[in-house]
């Protein structure tokens, strides 16, 4: 089968590689569509495993079921989640189940951008999800992204009527804007660095954008009555983001760092600000299969509009060009790979 093989950035490349085989309890699966995540380019995070087929955000059709498989058949439409947990460790009971060992240790076979991909039998468990007819294979690539933007919310208790500031619009923090508006939140503002994205999220949902290098305190305390935000959503890696997002919340309010730095970075905090203005800083890392079936409602639903994220499309061969556009981080907002095409 062909896939595309990453070995970097600028070198994605198509090439064949043995169709998988499946197992007892295992499902094949052909692949109509794959989104490129912002964490697909990270090459500090990948080159080290290079070279590998990437892409965990995939949707497809079931063309062979393995024995002792239920619930499943050939022909359904489905959404397959990469990581999966074990549900009965420590982390999982206590609710943490993206830290599991299982849930990092999970995987498909070789990766979305491929024409076939194998889930594995614990995958198939408790991670393959049957699509509903209103949900198209490109819609359904978004469950993943949008499940970790579910859970990310949750862990920050953002509730209806706090005041939200993004900082950083591109597919996941676009995502953070429209979760935030489905579920009450006002205002929003959001930032940025490119005003493509700025237009997008305003198109999307936020009430206020804001080019990342002006004032945003000033602009979050006249949008919202002199207070600044009760939840920062950071969005980005960038060390002066983060540190923009500690000085732009309020009170009693919550920092949600919601995606990786470099290895190493630290950021200075005065720990008598964390204390005094009782401050909640949290991570959140991934999402659960809860998180998962939420998720696919608001698509369902479309309370969260997806389709129109949408803004490239390409053949598994043109794999490299959609990489490009990901990792210039400009004039895109979600690409789409479609390998049977």
């Amino acid at each position: 089968m062909r896939v595309a093989m990453y070995y970097s950035n600028d070198d994605v490349r198509l090439e064949e590689i043995p169709k998988p085989e499946i197992h007892p309890g295992e499902v094949l699966v052909r692949v109509e569509a794959c989104g490129i995540c912002g964490s697909d380019v990270m090459e500090w995070y990948r080159l080290g495993r290079a070279p590998l087929v990437q892409g965990h955000e995939l949707a497809g059709e079931i063309v062979a079921v393995g024995p002792n498989v239920e619930g499943y058949r050939r022909g359904d439409r489905v959404f397959a989640y990469h990581h999966v947990p074990c549900n009965t460790c420590h982390y999982c009971v206590r609710g943490h189940q993206t830290v599991c060992d299982t849930f990092r240790n999970t995987h498909l076979d070789p990766g979305g951008f491929a024409e076939y991909v194998r889930i594995p039998a614990i995958n198939v468990d408790r991670g393959l999800y049957l699509l509903p007819e209103e949900v198209s294979f490109e819609e359904a690539t978004f469950v993943e992204p949008l499940a970790c933007v579910v859970r990310g919310q949750r862990l920050a208790r953002m509730r209806p009527g706090d005041s939200v500031l993004v900082i950083g619009s591109g597919i996941v923090g676009l995502l953070q804007v429209q979760l935030a508006r489905a579920t009450g939140a006002s205002p929003i503002v959001a930032t940025d660095l490119v005003d493509y994205r700025l237009e997008a999220a305003r198109r999307f949902g936020a009430d206020v954008t804001v080019h990342g290098k002006e004032d945003v305190l000033s602009c979050l305390r006249e949008v919202n009555g002199g207070r600044l935000a009760d939840t920062v959503v950071i969005c980005t890696g960038a060390v002066a983001a983060l540190s923009q997002g500690l000085a732009c919340v309020e009170r009693g309010g919550t920092v949600l760092f919601f995606a990786p730095t470099q290895p190493g970075e630290t950021i200075p905090v005065e720990a008598n600000e964390l204390f005094f203005k009782e401050i909640t800083l949290t991570g959140s890392y991934s999402g659960s299969r809860e998180d998962a079936a939420v998720a696919l409602e608001l698509i369902r639903t479309r309370r969260v509009r997806v389709r129109e994220m949408i803004t490239h499309r390409f053949g598994l061969a043109e794999t490299g060009k959609g990489f490009a556009l990901v990792a210039s981080a400009r004039d895109s907002i979600k690409v789409i790979i479609e390998p049977q095409k």
